[in-house]
């Protein structure tokens, strides 16, 4: 492999020569240096990104064992510059050596270890080997993590053999044979990793756990460290101050005006569907006072505004159900939307959903049903009237019953 040195945590640019150069399909470029700073994708842990040459990197891994860097367009000199993006690699390095404390304080606390570790573009997630985790003790872990951070030990890295792997307290058995290096907080924690961490537990600010998940049958925990945390305080900060200020009370008792507010809403839609209720019973009655007989049945049609196709259909089945030799046709316009409703008793035979078929194209409209009772809706691409007469007309009978 190309020779590392991505493990020097502060490297921000370097000069390197270009060993090797391919484009890939004349898509993409990959690059292959002497010497790298880059950190390539593994460990939970993304890659960096930057320039070389000023020409930017879009990714970083290991193939082959070569680390290739790919680019946006070749390469045109031998020797270059390169620079890390430094906020990305600073990010990285607070998000991992965050992980590493918090699997540790999980361990030591309750024997809780670490199975998977995700750093995310705006969270981290550790999977610990456990179905259930308290409250308690997921605030036990964050104190401890972060009185770790707060005594300002030195995060140090070594590289041992595996023959000196048993010399050394790891949380886990290293996943290599070889080159295995080893990142070390004193008395806390010892564990294998090739990952970018930075010198002192205090540079890594802070740790705030954000929430868990059930995972199969371990516990996922959401996470954030450093920058990120002061980033999700201030978003946070601004949310409740706005939400202060809408519902007109203190920041101390926002959960408490929430929940009045939230009762008076549900208060309001039983309210609203109580109203409701009146409206379709008021309406049944007065569509069945109004109803039209024409030769052997009765027809009730109406252009009703503002019914949802639920209300709608509700309406025509409580006046099929009072009704006898009864055609019910109802038409609604609701958010710029057609609502259609064609239903009948046993008698009269016509075919509710051959009835609505004949308008269904004029509204680019969709529906179906049987030929008792059928439903569909469209655009206003015409009137809720205009529909309503095209309706009428095919049961060749007249408007008069509006």
């Amino acid at each position: 492999m190309n020779k590392l040195y991505y493990i020097d945590q502060y490297k921000q640019s370097f000069s390197t020569r270009v060993i090797k150069q391919v484009s890939e399909n004349d898509k993409e470029t990959y690059v292959v240096l002497e010497e790298t700073a880059f950190y390539p994708t593994g460990g939970g842990q993304p890659n960096d990104i930057g320039y070389i040459q000023n020409v930017p990197i879009i990714n970083v891994e290991i193939i082959d064992n070569e680390i290739r860097h790919y680019l946006k367009e070749p390469l045109k000199d031998e020797i270059v510059q390169a620079q890390i993006d430094w906020e990305r690699r600073w990010d990285h390095m607070q998000q991992h050596s965050g992980q590493h404390i918090l699997s540790a304080a999980f361990a030591q606390l309750f024997q809780y270890e670490t199975v998977s570790f995700h750093l995310g573009q705006e969270t981290c997630t550790i999977d610990i080997q456990t179905e259930s985790v308290t409250n308690e003790e997921l605030f036990q872990a964050e104190t401890l993590a972060n009185e770790i951070i707060l005594a300002n030990k030195p995060i140090s890295t070594k590289w041992i053999t595996a023959s000196e792997v048993e010399l050394y307290p790891l949380r886990k058995k290293p996943s290599v044979q070889e080159n295995i290096r080893l990142v070390i907080i004193p008395d806390f924690d010892y564990n294998a990793c090739g990952g970018t961490h930075p010198a002192t537990t205090s540079e890594v600010g802070m740790i705030k756990i954000l929430h868990t998940e059930k995972q199969k049958k371990n516990v996922r925990i959401t996470f954030i460290c450093g920058e990120r945390v002061r980033k999700q305080f201030h978003l946070k900060h601004e949310t409740i101050s706005s939400l202060s200020q809408l519902l007109n009370a203190p920041e101390t008792r926002i959960i408490d005006s929430a929940s009045q507010l939230l009762t008076k809403l549900k208060e309001s839609e039983k309210e609203i569907e109580r109203l409701k209720e009146e409206i379709i019973a008021y309406e049944v009655e007065r569509l069945i006072d109004i109803r039209a007989y024409v030769g052997p049945f009765h027809t009730i049609s109406s252009v009703l505004p503002n019914l949802s196709m639920k209300e709608l259909q509700k309406l025509a089945k409580i006046l099929l159900q009072k009704s006898t030799n009864t055609i019910v046709i109802l038409v609604s316009s609701i958010e710029d939307k057609l609502q259609i409703v064609c239903g009948r008793t046993e008698e009269p035979q016509h075919k509710m959903n051959q009835l609505l078929s004949t308008v269904l194209p004029l509204i680019s409209g969709k529906g179906g049903g049987s030929e008792a009772f059928a439903q569909g809706g469209g655009d206003l691409s015409y009137s809720p009237d205009e529909i309503m007469t095209k309706l009428l007309n095919e049961l060749n009978i007249s408007i008069g019953t509006k």
